[in-house]
């Protein structure tokens, strides 16, 4: 039954893989057998996350580059296909977050949201397409989130990026499905990554028994 989730030969690229849940999603790919991009904007994190990796069984590869300049990104994936042949899987999982009362959101800091979240996902979708449909086979898996499903006090600007992911992913869908390319989006829920050490207070505990269905927030592997 495994062997049906094998994804020997298929090149996938991982954003935002340096740590938190891409980390652990590019790890899990090439344990899968793929051949794995990590990506971010720093190479020494990106080297560094590369060694932890290989430590843990699995090889990847490194993609430097910014989501949010579609110029280094195309040439980015460009260099990938080349050096690959195809590209098979991308999984837009960078992101941003900022909690805050909705009238401490500036127009400039919810575009900036925006631009990191969604647009770069929406860019590379449109560049990785036309790759992945000259083999007729291509995944693109946006991370969303349980947020885009919520409406509460403080997370404004996270809510109304993730829910218009929500919305360009079914869009995508329908957009590449003639190609051979499927988009899903995956919604976690809250998970104790790196980028969520602040959530480890008392009163975050507290009200992770009450709305989590196991009574806690989820950790990664």
């Amino acid at each position: 039954m495994l062997e049906e989730f094998r994804l020997d030969g298929r090149v996938a690229v991982v954003t935002g893989s340096a740590r938190g849940l891409g980390f652990e999603i590019a790890r899990g790919m090439a344990a899968a057998g793929a051949r794995v991009y990590i990506n971010g904007t720093s190479d020494e994190r990106l080297e560094a996350a590369a060694r932890r990796l290989q430590g843990l069984g699995v090889e990847v590869a490194v993609a430097c580059f910014d989501v949010t300049d579609e110029t280094l990104a195309a040439r980015s994936l460009d260099k990938i296909a080349c050096e690959t042949g195809r590209l098979d899987i991308l999984v837009n999982n960078v992101g941003v977050r900022m909690r805050e009362p909705l009238e401490h959101i500036g127009s400039a800091e919810l575009r900036r949201m925006l631009d990191v979240d969604l647009v770069s996902a929406f860019t590379l979708a449109k560049l990785a397409a036309p790759v992945m449909g000259k083999g007729g086979y291509g995944r693109i898996i946006n991370v969303s989130s349980i947020a885009a499903l919520r409406g509460r006090v403080g997370d404004a600007a996270y809510i109304i990026v993730k829910g218009a992911m929500n919305a360009m992913t079914r869009s995508l869908a329908a957009e590449f499905g003639p190609l051979g390319i499927t988009c899903n989006a995956l919604m976690p829920g809250g998970f104790l990554t790196e980028t969520n050490e602040n959530l480890k207070t008392p009163e975050m505990e507290r009200m992770f028994k009450t709305r989590m269905p196991l009574g806690r927030a989820g950790n990664p592997p």
